[in-house]
């Protein structure tokens, strides 16, 4: 068992620059990485509920996208469930960052579900622009991977007014009621360079199509990418740390290797690493996808270490300094309790 605390990015300190490698092997550690506002926000909602009102809470669908997460968060007592008629009728459910649409909460209501709703603040945003546009009657064009949680809750604020746009390829057949009466929004995780190319091909289609008040693509989503864009031409290999699942931990594969790297590879946690991909190399890039906690990255420099990288480079962009309430119902029942509502509940956790 080993102490740990899965909200909170800054529970770890970034690993620092360390003596010149005597081979000249480096680790170049794009910051910033991992956790963003509204992945914390979300795991440690799933924390306090469960230090609150104990074990069982009910988790619907994946909180965030990462194994470790959610094979953790398990361990303490989440119990992760398809659908809220999983739920036993009256318990206590946490519905994901990735937002759900209004079926879901009516669902969970006819059960007497008691709810906490962990949807990052800033796909809530998008569903508010999503409901917005429905009521002026646009024909609202969501670029996002169809069948994501995200995409999906979206579709549902809004389902007779959205289409969605998974690619370039839909572009050319994406029919609507009037081209003059058109708006675009998206999903918060995709590739900003893909995002923007898509967006060009639609208003070949649709001139008088409609820009969404602010970018959706999230704050996090933006920074990790130009982090990598920045490390990637230094890099011989780059290593994303972040599971199958997680659409920005995807992209940030992609992006590495549209921006110059020699080569990148995914993996979930440091045992994935295969030494072969590093033969040649002198400059290993590292990063993580938003829903990543700090440890993995730990784990993945040790390990990078361990096979000759020894010295460590920081490749900053930007800093973060966002943070999001936990929800209202949450946080009011850990005041009641007189539980500290802002500081993560440290909490145990298996070892890997």
């Amino acid at each position: 068992m080993s102490e740990i605390s899965l909200a909170g990015a800054s529970a770890f300190p970034a690993p620092v620059a360390s003596e010149p490698s005597p081979d000249g092997k480096k680790i170049l550690l794009a910051s910033p990485r991992g956790y963003c506002a509204g992945v914390d926000r979300a795991v440690d909602a799933v924390e306090k509920a469960l230090h609150l009102y104990g074990a069982p809470v009910y988790v619907r669908k994946e909180i965030v996208h990462n194994k470790f997460v959610v094979e953790a968060l398990s361990a303490r007592g989440a119990i992760f469930v398809h659908s809220v008629a999983d739920v036993p009728p009256g318990a206590r459910v946490v519905f994901s960052a990735h937002g759900v649409g209004p079926a879901v909460y009516e669902a969970a209501d006819r059960r007497g579900l008691l709810s906490i709703d962990a949807t990052c603040p800033l796909v809530t945003k998008v569903h508010k622009q999503a409901v917005r546009f429905a009521s002026e009657d646009y024909d609202i064009l969501l670029i996002g991977h169809a069948g994501h949680e995200e995409v999906e809750g979206t579709q549902g604020v809004a389902p007779s007014h959205i289409h969605v746009v998974n690619s370039l390829d839909d572009v050319a057949n994406v029919q609507v009621r009037d081209p003059e009466h058109v708006v675009w929004i998206s999903q918060t995780t995709l590739s900003v360079d893909e995002t923007n190319e898509t967006v060009r091909a639609l208003r070949e289609r649709f001139p008088k199509l409609i820009d969404p008040p602010s970018s959706d693509i999230c704050y996090a989503t933006q920074n990790r990418q130009g982090a990598v864009k920045a490390m990637a031409p230094l890099s011989d290999v780059v290593i994303v740390v972040g599971s199958a699942n997680s659409s920005n931990s995807v992209r940030l594969v992609e992006v590495a290797l549209e921006a110059g790297a020699g080569a990148a590879y995914r993996v979930d946690k440091a045992s994935e690493l295969d030494l072969a991909w590093l033969a040649g190399a002198r400059a290993i890039g590292v990063t993580a996808g938003a829903s990543v906690p700090e440890i993995l990255v730990r784990d993945v420099v040790s390990r990078l270490k361990e096979a000759g990288f020894t010295e460590v480079e920081t490749v900053e962009t930007a800093q973060e300094e966002v943070h999001f309430s936990l929800p209202k119902n949450l946080r009011a029942d850990l005041k009641a309790a007189g539980v500290p509502v802002d500081q993560p509940h440290r909490a145990r956790s298996t070892s890997r």
